[in-house]
């Protein structure tokens, strides 16, 4: 994940800090010597790096943190809230514009992943009740506009192309589409290229004199490093670039473009791309993202994951189900499919306070031993999902024989579901305390199926 090596660079300069009753300004000087190393180690532009080291120095050589009862604590809090600054200070949303359809154009350099990010974003806009739709401006990468399509299909989202045509007429017959088929949001999936050119941005500018976008959305590879802050420069002087989304987050990326962009163009981060899959877009959180850094834990994304991974319904009647004992293996299988969209379990640590996230680094939910799961509650018939008991051997080799797995892998599942249940029996006020003491003991998910760890 990016930003880990940073992460571990600066817990280090703070540990020594944290070791002192007292700080001297020498303390502050040398502290501020490692934070500044760490960052360029971490591909921070000099010149931001500078600023951020002198701001932080400043601060954190005042009387009232030297003097403080712990001021280890002071200079962390300090450095967080120049982080949070240095990255845009507060979440900025999407604009749109008073007229419908409102036009998000999307630019960026060839590979930055703007075909897929785009039809991520326009996806997550989706869920926040707008009625988005995707037009075809690229006419030169081959399989642009079928990449496009197959993309809008898995998300069921429109997508609006007229072949290879001019780009400016298609950015405008997606306007008049969209206002005839209640389409209030268009993204305008523009051209790429491998580096900047005249050509480009002279076909960028006509397509925004044309439609007049709401957003001019610049998707940069974080995996560029300050490469992706050469681009942003570029295409904001060029075009005048409202947002930018960060893809690759979840990479081997240093961190550097997310904490250089803002300082370079003035322009702020909205959306991070954390993974490959069409769900995994986030808002940009800079107070978030500094307390990540700093290893202080991120909760309210945390929740924000859990509550769009979990289906609150299914989640009631579950916990209805354990309270009446009625917990059946149906349950079961959606217990277990809605834990596997929670994704990394490493990416979770990294968000709760406390828990060391490099311990649990590469930590995956085993989607093999989930399918093989899910495999053996599907070959059972609805009566036997709804009662186990009735399972007896004849039952579990005819299962086992169903699914392609051994009568061995079918006793470990039932075991593990009653173990599950007999934990659950302890829902009660009484016991709630035991219980979270003994969910402790276990790691916290110990016995749950498909924990690759």
């Amino acid at each position: 994940m990016a930003f880990e090596s940073l992460s571990e660079k600066l817990n280090a300069a703070f540990k020594k800090l944290r070791g002192k009753g007292r700080l001297t300004a020498a303390d502050v000087k040398e502290a501020m010597r490692e934070v500044r190393m760490a960052l360029l180690e971490a591909d921070v532009s000099y010149k931001a790096v500078k600023e951020f080291t002198k701001t932080v120095t400043e601060r954190a050589s005042g009387a009232d943190v030297l003097e403080a009862l712990s001021p280890a604590q002071m200079v962390i809090k300090i450095v967080n809230e120049e982080l949070t600054a240095l990255m845009g200070g507060e979440n900025q949303k999407l604009n749109i514009g008073s007229k419908s359809p409102s036009v998000v154009m999307l630019v960026g350099l060839q590979g930055a992943g703007k075909t897929t990010n785009g039809a991520k974003l326009a996806a997550y806009m989706r869920k926040q009740g707008k009625r988005p739709l995707l037009a075809a401006c690229d006419i030169y990468r081959p399989a642009a506009i079928k990449q496009l399509e197959t993309v809008g299909a898995q998300l069921d989202i429109p997508v609006f192309q007229m072949g290879q045509t001019s780009p400016v007429d298609i950015a405008k017959a997606a306007i008049e589409h969209a206002k005839s088929h209640g389409n209030d949001l268009v993204f305008l999936d523009t051209a790429g290229r491998l580096h900047i050119d005249e050509a480009l941005m002279n076909e960028l500018k006509d397509i925004k004199a044309a439609v007049e976008p709401a957003e001019i959305m610049l998707v940069v590879d974080a995996m560029t490093g300050q490469d992706a802050v050469n681009a942003a420069t570029a295409f904001d002087e060029a075009l005048g670039v409202t947002g930018v989304m960060l893809t690759k987050l979840d990479g081997d990326a240093r961190g550097g473009a997310a904490l250089s962009i803002r300082y370079a163009t003035g322009k702020p981060i909205k959306f991070i791309g954390v993974g490959e899959k069409l769900d995994m877009i986030e808002p940009f959180h800079p107070d978030r993202m500094a307390s990540r850094i700093l290893g202080m834990g991120d909760v309210l994304t945390l929740i924000e994951k859990a509550e769009a991974s979990f289906d609150e319904k299914k989640a009631l009647e579950a916990a209805e189900k354990l309270k009446a004992n009625r917990f059946t293996l149906n349950d079961y299988l959606d217990q277990m499919a809605q834990l596997k969209n929670m994704g990394d379990l490493g990416d979770i640590a990294a968000m709760i306070p406390g828990v060391d996230a490099k311990a649990l680094k590469g930590a995956k939910l085993d989607d093999k031993a989930m399918a093989r799961q899910e495999a053996i509650i599907l070959s059972m018939t609805p009566k036997e999902r709804e009662n186990p008991t009735i399972l007896n051997s004849s039952r579990k080799k005819r299962i086992a024989a169903g699914c392609g797995q051994d009568v061995v892998d079918v006793n470990r599942l039932i075991k593990q579901y009653e173990s599950i249940q007999q934990m659950m029996k302890q829902l009660s006020g009484k016991n709630m305390k035991k219980l979270q003491k003994k969910m402790g003991r276990m790691g916290g998910m110990g016995g749950f199926p498909g924990l690759g760890f």
